[in-house]
């Protein structure tokens, strides 16, 4: 085998482990992109890390990121989905959550302002990477730009199935995978309704 071969073997194999695209058949259809592109938090915050280039955009509602912390590096914060405070529903028990009609004309004038290409690695968050990240990724995508991740474990990640605190969100994620998170929402990126 030749130097050359070897090398381009090496290099090859290297591009495939660190590759950030999970297989599409490890994500369950309801988390499932039009692209078909998939990162880990893990993942997301190496792809951050090599490419500067690379935009995180958290889709949680403020409240939910208030309480439960926001990854320092997001790029942008728009919701998908909001409480509507206004209509409690008794039977769910809770306030129902509305989309956010301005999603696309918001997330749109923050990769301007951001100077994104079409091309620029774009990872969209919510809290455990399904009913948010996906569709938000989806609209994102069908503005025009390729490289469109859903974080398939989002901010606070899977739930515990056994013990004391079964059902807590404590499995992978942002935050349980030791990357740089805080409380505090920095005011540049925090999200404004109708700006």
């Amino acid at each position: 085998m030749n130097v050359t071969t070897l090398l381009a073997g090496s290099l090859l194999a290297a591009t495939l482990i660190a590759s950030p695209v999970l297989a599409q058949e490890d994500i369950p259809a309801y988390r499932e992109t039009q692209l078909g592109l998939y990162v880990t938090a893990s993942e997301a915050y190496d792809l951050m890390q090599e490419d500067e280039r690379a935009v995180l955009i958290d889709v949680r509602d403020p409240i939910e990121t208030k309480f439960t912390g926001f990854a320092e590096p997001t790029d942008i914060h728009v919701p998908w989905v909001l409480a509507d405070r206004d209509n409690f529903d008794e039977e769910a028990k809770t306030w129902p959550m509305v989309r956010n009609a301005d999603f696309e004309a918001q997330v749109r004038a923050e990769l301007e302002a951001l100077n994104v290409a079409e091309d620029d690695p774009i990872i969209v968050m919510c809290r455990s990477g399904a009913t948010r990240s996906a569709p938000g990724a989806d609209i994102i995508t069908e503005m025009g730009f390729s490289r469109v991740y859903s974080m398939t474990d989002g901010f606070e990640g899977g739930k515990l199935e056994e013990g004391d605190s079964a059902g807590v969100r404590a499995v992978n994620g942002w935050r349980n995978s030791g990357l740089p998170w805080s409380y505090e929402i920095d005011p540049d990126v925090a999200w404004r309704p109708g700006e």
